[in-house]
């Protein structure tokens, strides 16, 4: 899992020297990066069923294969159109890989065990989107025996070659059980769900670039049309006695529904920090990657240390522990905005406001998945595990859409780049990603319907 997400971000600050190494125009470019994120998003619950119906380490271990071979072909490629071929591949690959956690967790885990796997996957997640800044900056920098780029993708090789041995010994390989096997797949519902994810992601990932043309807009429009094509499908497939994609069950849990809202804006708002905050100290502030990428350490060091141990405080704390992560978020944030906005380095200050980030957003997700799933079946974890990891990419592509078009769009409204400009461009999307969080505190005063 640590490897997927890694492969969202790293390519990120490769992208200048793929660029220049293979002569990839700024279309092609852009494909590279996205192109792994679009297939990962739209096939992840496509991944999460043949999981239930294969059963899941077999599927993981699968999905393990073919992403660490696309990981090689990605490193070997000689020209940009077989890279993003196999960006695409390897994007394919993760989605059968990464549903099957949680839905292993589920199945595997009960009571506090289950909080402690819950805990070390939220911990996962966050340290492996700040990780990927890191590592890419140091691997393009090292520029290991003249290879530049190709290191941020070798890397999976000789790890995802390990944990096959590995996982051949510790995962379940034996089928699912017989009732999900003879649970018919619901094409239909995945041809929807397939092109409304589709029709949504391919924007967000290349309309800033190409500034927002009249294509992307009815793309989004369009997506909306299938989204609602497919609610409805299922819950009259299900109605009828079908076995939907996402069993409609699966969102009347308690609970459940409020969780989706509250995941989508923590990693809305995590990876929109993520990104602005790279495109202000790249190109404002001038520092390399290396530096940049150093920078989200405390971020998500505190996030992974916070997710693996919230369990462990006492009880009487718990349930308070979503809205205050969000409110010390909302905090954080404004307070590195704040400490940001003259133009310079914010001194140690932001540093304690980068690690309050950390704690807040581990402190607004770890617990919020956590409830969730424990109110979920395990026969409906495969359901789940695909709705909460799509939940979770969609989350991710709508932040670093909106709040890295907020950030451009309010640089180029002041004029002439500089330190001061990018300062100020910074400030509102601090303000704006300090506004969502808060939004994720006050979602679940909402009255519920009984």
């Amino acid at each position: 899992m640590f490897m997927a997400l890694l492969d969202v971000f790293i390519v990120n600050v490769a992208a200048p020297t793929i660029s220049s190494d293979l002569d990839a125009s700024g279309a092609e470019l852009q494909l590279v990066i996205a192109g792994y994120t679009v297939t990962y998003s739209v096939l992840l619950i496509t991944g999460a069923r043949l999981g239930d119906r294969m059963g899941h380490g077999r599927v993981h271990l699968m999905g393990l294969a073919l992403f660490t071979a696309a990981s090689l072909a990605c490193g070997l490629a000689q020209g940009a159109g077989q890279l993003i071929a196999f960006r695409l591949v390897q994007g394919a690959g993760s989605a059968l890989m990464i549903p099957q956690v949680l839905s292993l967790i589920q199945r595997t885990f009960t009571g506090e065990a289950r909080v402690r796997a819950l805990g070390a996957y939220s911990a996962v997640l966050a340290v492996g989107a700040a990780s990927g800044q890191i590592l890419g900056g140091v691997l393009v920098s090292a520029d290991l025996f003249g290879t530049g780029w190709r290191p941020v993708f070798l890397v999976n090789v000789p790890v995802g070659v390990a944990l096959l041995f590995a996982g051949r010994r510790v995962l379940p390989r034996g089928q699912a059980p017989a009732e999900e096997r003879v649970r018919p797949l619901d094409v239909p519902g995945l041809v929807l769900l397939g092109a409304a994810v589709s029709l949504f992601t391919v924007p967000l990932v290349l309309g800033q670039e190409t500034d927002w043309p009249l294509w992307s807009w009815l793309s989004l429009a369009a997506a909306a049309v299938l989204f609602a094509l497919f609610c409805g499908y299922e819950v009259r497939l299900a109605r009828h006695g079908g076995a939907p994609l996402i069993a409609p069950r699966v969102l009347r849990r308690p609970g459940m529904a409020l969780a989706v809202v509250r995941i989508l804006a923590v990693m809305a708002v995590n990876a929109g920090f993520l990104f602005t905050l790279t495109l202000h100290l790249q190109g404002g502030l001038g520092q390399g990657a290396l530096r940049a990428g150093l920078t989200f350490a405390p971020t998500a060091v505190v996030f992974g240390a916070v997710g693996l141990t919230w369990s462990r405080w006492p009880a009487s704390l718990r349930r308070a522990l979503v809205p205050a992560g969000f409110v010390l978020t909302t905090a954080a944030l404004a307070g590195a905005g704040w400490a940001l906005k003259g133009g310079g380095d914010g001194g140690a200050v932001v540093f304690v406001a980068y690690a309050a980030v950390g704690v807040g957003l581990a402190l607004a997700y770890s617990p919020t998945l956590t409830r969730a799933l424990s109110t979920v079946r395990p026969e409906d974890a495969a359901d789940a595990s695909g709705l909460l990891a799509t939940v979770t990419q969609l989350g991710q592509l709508v932040g670093v859409a909106a709040f890295g078009t907020l950030f451009l769009n309010r640089l180029e409204s002041l004029g002439a780049p500089g330190a001061y400009t990018s300062a100020e461009a910074l400030w509102v999307c601090m303000c704006a990603l300090a506004g969502t969080a808060f939004m994720g505190a006050v979602a679940g005063l909402v009255p519920r319907r009984r």
